[in-house]
């Protein structure tokens, strides 16, 4: 038989870690022959795109180098699939693709929009009795999936922000003048990866002295009364703040577009705290929109992210192979001190187009901070570190062959 993997929706660190497991796994189980990747997405199986993934990926140093690169290697896409009912023309070209080239298993590595793929295609393919297997692998930064402990790539975009925010706590605190520094980080809705700062609390960090996540609710009011209580027992203060995090007058500084899925590009909300501060208080006062830099920062990826991604990959693969379809593998944490997780599978209905918001009782009765069970959950998810090639003093990234771009 041949096999398919596909890569979808926002990069991360650990995608590409994720493909290699799937990659290795496949390496290693003789029943498999080729191994196909496809471009951009469930797209490039619709439309005939694929690439022969072992003539690309040759050695073990390839495999490693593969890894360790962040993004999607085979490109990504938001495609929504439409229903099997109103456009039964995509599903059979989708078949026929799979067919022409025997692949009789499809691992389509995703958020909570790539689970949606997963079980329309997977409840097709079962229809018209094809014997073709899809499995989900989870990913995302967000860490906003149902069901699982935490998402691959999260616990690397979790390091690098808290390492940057440790940073930006250095750059404030070196003049004399009182100042305010917000920091907008990505979540959409969920405000796992701005919550994820206070982790530096382990370090002996006072800041973030404020975190305000779209779970907890916000005023603007109180907002500012925060800041000012902040600001009489610190000299530079600072404001981790939610992409997600909504007030009706910052409309303003938001594109209000949309993608395939609904989900709003946000952006904004920093620079509206910034005019805020600077209206009301007074004082210096920056924003700092860290953007898509929180999605693929390798260069300080967490090991352990890396790690699991590959073995969730590997796991996904076996499970395909042992007959399972329309299912998503999942972590179950079942130690915290050691740290230990196993690798299981649901529904990927269970996941498709849910989203799973930050626990309200990890937010501090004045919905400006998090607890430190939040510090619990999260310090496990950034440790270690990879040992990244390098090149003329910069980190060296896989790249797909021009003749196969």
């Amino acid at each position: 038989m041949n096999i398919a993997i596909a890569q979808s929706g926002g990069p991360t660190c650990a995608i590409n870690a994720s493909l290699v497991g799937v990659f290795k796994q496949g390496l290693l189980t003789k029943e498999i022959d080729a191994i196909f990747g496809s471009i951009n997405g469930i797209e490039g199986i619709i439309n005939d795109e694929l690439l022969n993934l072992k003539s690309m990926i040759k050695t073990n140093e390839d495999m490693e180098l593969l890894r360790q690169t962040p993004s999607t290697m085979l490109g990504s896409c938001r495609y929504k699939l439409p229903e099997m009912e109103t456009n039964p023309e995509v599903y059979e070209k989708i078949l026929h693709t799979l067919q022409l080239h025997r692949i009789e298993i499809f691992i389509y590595i995703g958020g909570n929009d790539s689970m949606d793929t997963v079980v329309k295609l997977s409840a097709y393919l079962d229809s018209v009795q094809s014997g073709i297997n899809v499995i989900g692998v989870p990913k995302t930064i967000d860490n906003d999936l149902p069901v699982t402990d935490h998402t691959p790539g999260f616990g690397s975009a979790a390091k690098y922000v808290s390492a940057t925010v440790q940073e930006i706590i250095r750059d404030s605190s070196v003049y004399s003048i009182p100042s305010v520094t917000i920091i907008e980080i990505m979540g959409r809705q969920a405000g796992w990866l701005t919550a994820s700062t206070c982790v530096l609390r382990a370090n002996g960090e006072e800041a973030p002295h404020l975190i305000y996540l779209p779970e907890a609710g916000f005023s603007a009011e109180r907002f500012i009364e925060d800041v000012r209580k902040e600001m009489a027992k610190h000299k530079a203060v600072i404001v981790a703040v939610s992409e997600g995090v909504i007030l009706p007058d910052a409309d303003e500084f938001q594109s209000g577009a949309v993608d395939n899925f609904g989900h709003k590009y946000l952006s904004g909300i920093g620079k509206y705290l910034e005019h805020l501060v600077s209206e009301k208080i007074g004082c210096k006062v920056r924003s700092i929109e860290l953007n898509v830099m929180q999605r693929c920062s390798s260069h300080i990826c967490s090991k352990t992210d890396i790690d699991e991604a590959e073995r969730i990959g590997r796991h996904a693969l076996t499970a395909a192979l042992e007959g399972n379809t329309g299912k998503m593998m999942y972590f179950r944490r079942v130690s915290e001190m050691p740290y230990a997780v196993t690798i299981e599978m649901t529904e990927a209905e269970n996941v498709a187009n849910k989203e799973k918001c930050f626990p309200r009782e990890w937010i501090s009765p004045d919905r400006n901070q998090v607890t430190d069970t939040a510090i619990s959950y999260f310090l496990p998810l950034i440790q270690g570190e990879v040992n990244i090639l390098m090149k003329n003093g910069l980190p060296v990234h896989f790249q797909r062959p021009l003749q196969m771009r």
